[in-house]
């Protein structure tokens, strides 16, 4: 028998419930992060729980959809909740803040005991919360909004279980912050989160170089990537209003050294996403994903674990919920992965009837489930739909869509294909070879020649970047997550460049130019210069004269590249 979603999350010790609507915490509100663990719950089972179960054929979100880079939403479910928040760790000071929103007092608000002008009776400040409350909410809900609280306190923290459904008939978000007792409390609704999305955008495309001021040229063909990895570095793909708003409102909280939490979530993307000041995150707000999703391994073990844990919502669907925690990346122009913000730091799911963690299950980066789901779209057994630059694609039924989902499958997975081991690459390569080098089906590729080659290129730009990347590796003396010694990194990279001098005329001029980077940071090794290098070899023992004669062979071979590099310019 199927739960209902009030079955969900009963089972919590720290949460008491006075009905399935209205969860109440044991623990005392007075910080973001016990802020955060209280409004998981409301907010999971409100907002993914319920519609779940009360929806039929609900839209599960994708597990790859969780892996940054984020793609723009495919479709708006309007039936769907949403909604945004933002939480301040101190107390509201409404003449001063840098946003707009209509307040909501408590009588145990600091301004209202302090201020002298100030009605501080429970009745009076009752009556206004409700009026601000029955103004922005549609006319059809006065009526039982009216019966839910006209005995309670819509400010008081153990009232929103209650007050949230209300919420999410409202637009615009709502604002928490604490009173003189320390307690989190409704402190406001109907907010705009600020977004100057304009200065932001040049004052970040200037720091990291990739615009230069007055230079429309530069700009027009560097900002669509500076404002993607500026979303990116907060959660989000170029998308609606609402998140973009959401994800500039943070950074210039962060910014001014606020404790605050913003969480959203949007109609189409089905996905809740905090940020939230964390100290152990010193650059940016942390960011968090929780999500409705589809267990897609075949590992029966993993099948049994999460059933006998009672990690299901959903056992016959195999249906988990997921938090993402995730960890941001300055921009770095000479990373083979220049466009990485955002990478996975953490997945933990959560069980949906006792909040209990687990870590050790590996959902969104399932290296098998990627393979075969690229097997499945060669072959065209995929069922589903991917977004193709501005085009949706329906199933791989037609070797054209099977190009167009391919080149999706490439793109959104280039970092992990270029970063994963050896094993992974080596089934992703084989299976591409299979496809796409199969003379069998040459006369069909020549009727989408364009789309073929658009393939090919994202194909050949993997394939070398990852040998880029291995100099990368190799730079930090790491091979295959193992420290190796000055000798082997030598050795390794010579070998590397010596084979890349032969194929680097078909090289990609952005790699060629990183190649050299690379090359030239390992010349400059402080340490290599003055334990080996400027020594005589008489001085040397034979470990330290073969390291001098492989860096000899390096100079010699960075040289060769520049050379094969600056011919290839002209």
């Amino acid at each position: 028998m199927n739960p209902k979603w009030e079955d969900f999350f009963l089972n919590v010790n720290d949460i008491h419930w006075s009905d399935p609507a209205t969860p109440l915490p044991r623990f005392k509100v007075d910080n973001i992060l016990a802020l955060k663990k209280y409004l998981d719950i409301v907010h999971i089972k409100s907002c993914l729980l319920k519609p779940y179960i009360e929806t039929k054929d609900y839209p599960l979100v994708d597990p790859r959809d969780l892996l940054p880079s984020f793609e723009t939403d495919l479709y708006e479910f309007e039936y769907l909740p949403g909604f945004s928040l933002v939480a301040f760790s101190r107390a509201i000071d409404y003449f001063n803040e840098i946003f707009q929103f209509d307040i909501i007092h408590t009588p145990y608000e600091k301004n209202i005991i302090d201020h002298k002008d100030a009605c501080p009776l429970p009745e009076t400040i009752h009556y206004n919360n409700l009026n601000s409350f029955l103004n922005k909410l549609p006319k059809n809900l006065h009526e039982q909004f009216k019966s839910d609280f006209s005995q309670k306190d819509i400010a008081d923290l153990k009232n929103y279980g209650l007050l949230f459904k209300y919420i999410l008939q409202m637009d615009r978000g709502h604002v928490m912050a604490l009173d003189a007792n320390n307690d989190f409390y409704l402190a406001g609704i109907y907010a705009s989160f600020p977004s100057d999305l304009d200065t932001e955008l040049k004052r970040f495309g200037l720091r990291i170089k990739k615009f230069k001021a007055n230079d429309n040229v530069t700009y027009e063909l560097n900002r669509n990537f500076v404002y993607q990895f500026l979303m990116e570095l907060y959660g989000f793909p170029i998308v609606s209003e609402r998140r973009t708003s959401a994800a500039l409102f943070a950074r210039r909280l962060f910014k001014l050294g606020e404790t605050f939490l913003i969480r959203v979530l949007g109609q189409s993307d089905r996905t809740i996403t905090t940020l939230y000041a964390d100290p152990k995150n010193k650059f940016y707000p942390r960011v968090e994903k929780i999500a409705l999703v589809k267990v897609e391994t075949t590992k029966k073990d993993t099948l049994t674990f999460l059933k006998e844990k009672g990690y299901f919502v959903d056992p016959e669907n195999q249906v988990v919920l997921i938090r993402v925690i995730y960890r941001q990346h300055k921009y770095d122009p000479n990373n083979v992965r220049e466009d990485r913000a955002l990478s996975v730091l953490r997945q933990e799911l959560i069980n949906p009837y006792t909040t209990e963690i687990c870590t050790s299950v590996n959902i969104i980066k399932d290296t098998y489930s990627m393979t075969l789901k690229l097997n499945d779209i060669v072959k065209g057994e995929f069922i589903g739909r991917i977004k193709y630059k501005r085009e949706i694609v329906e199933n791989t039924e037609t070797h054209e869509k099977r190009l167009k989902f391919l080149y999706a499958w490439l793109n959104k997975h280039q970092r992990r294909i270029i970063g994963y081991s050896d094993e992974f690459y080596a089934n992703v390569v084989k299976v591409l070879d299979n496809y796409l080098l199969n003379s069998d089906l040459f006369d069909k590729f020549n009727e989408h020649h364009s789309l073929y080659q658009e393939v090919w290129e994202k194909y050949s730009y993997i394939q070398q970047a990852r040998k880029v990347k291995i100099l990368e590796d190799l730079k930090k003396r790491r091979y295959n997550n193992q420290r190796i010694n000055y000798l082997q990194m030598l050795e390794m990279v010579n070998n590397i460049l010596n084979e890349l001098k032969f194929e680097v005329v078909n090289y990609f001029d952005e790699l060629i130019f990183r190649t050299i980077f690379i090359a030239e940071n390992i010349l400059n090794d402080s340490y290599l210069l003055k334990r080996y290098v400027k020594k005589k070899d008489e001085e040397l023992s034979k470990y330290g004269q073969k390291i001098k004669k492989l860096y000899g062979r390096l100079v010699t071979l960075v040289d060769e590249l520049k050379s094969i590099r600056k011919t290839k310019q002209t």
